[in-house]
């Protein structure tokens, strides 16, 4: 099959399709052959040799397929059916992938959509759930236009809390349709958090990581209502719970968001498409900030 790999660090030029061996499904797992794969920020840090050292690397963590091999015990999937999911492997991007953790695609979105939502609504639910948030909650979400802050949006608002979103003007209109109350970020921010919720707020959750975790910890009345999973020095610094899912990750998520988007309380990311052959691509556009919504490479 081909695969996207690196085998140096360096610039998207380093990035290749590669010939590797088809992998097979392991007890629990199932293969798909991919139609789309999710792009993370944390692709091109593995391309950097920001995170992970050794060499050579594949790369992607979710996908979108239709399951062409399944593994002992499996009795949740069979051969034919469209899922979407996690690749322990962090080998998505490819023509095959094997997913340990998955779940059908919602009727109403097509490959491209389905891939984009594993890593971003995940992150959102385990944020949520370690915050706590329930019904009757003010929740402030710190980066609440991107695909993870729209996510908790809108999965705090399907659980019946108050949000508030931080978030450029431009993006203001679309946070209203989610549920959330926008506020602009930068100087200021307590005082305009304030003026919709004068006594502050219950909890707070930073996407963003753009070193607002003091404001977040007084609106919402000490470090242990406050969470973040962008902000790792921040976090040590103010006493706030970083997240990185290395404590338990909320796949169920998963099974849920099916039910919310056929019911129209779930509106998935915008979608911006490279076929696999233009990963570099991909990469050079991600990292510019020109997208907006989710990266997503196409297969077949």
């Amino acid at each position: 099959m081909k695969a996207a790999r690196f085998s140096s660090f360096g610039d998207p030029d380093v990035l290749g399709l590669v010939e590797l061996p088809d992998p097979h499904p392991g007890p629990g797992e199932v293969r798909i052959a991919v139609r789309a794969a999710g792009v993370n920020a944390s692709d091109w840090k593995k391309r950097r040799g920001l995170m992970d050292q050794e060499l050579p690397q594949t790369l992607g963590y979710e996908a979108a397929g239709v399951v062409d091999e399944v593994g002992e015990g499996v009795t949740d999937a069979a051969v034919g059916d469209r899922v979407f999911g996690f690749c322990p492997d962090g080998a998505a991007q490819a023509e095959l992938a094997v997913l340990a953790v998955r779940a059908p695609i919602p009727p109403s979105l097509g490959f491209a959509a389905a891939a984009a939502l594993p890593s971003s609504i995940e992150t959102a639910m385990r944020a949520l759930d370690q915050l706590g948030v329930a019904r009757g909650s003010t929740v402030l979400v710190n980066g609440a236009s991107g695909s993870v802050g729209s996510a908790a949006v809108q999965f705090a608002v399907a659980r019946g809390a108050r949000v508030i979103g931080t978030a450029g003007p431009a993006n203001h209109a679309f946070l209203r349709t989610l549920g959330a109350e926008p506020v602009a970020y930068g100087d200021g921010l307590v005082g305009r958090v304030r003026e919709l919720a004068p006594d502050g707020v219950d909890l707070a959750l930073d996407v963003a990581g753009s070193g607002v975790l003091p404001d977040l910890v007084g609106l919402a009345g000490g470090a242990g209502h406050v969470l973040t999973v962008a902000d790792v020095a921040g976090a040590r610094e103010y006493g706030v719970r970083f997240s990185r899912g290395d404590d338990g990750r909320a796949v169920h998520a998963l099974a849920e968001i099916g039910p919310l988007i056929e019911a129209g309380r779930f509106a998935p990311p915008v979608v911006s498409t490279f076929p696999l052959a233009e990963i570099a691509e991909a990469h050079r556009a991600g990292e510019s900030g020109r997208v907006r919504g989710k990266l997503v490479l196409l297969v077949g």
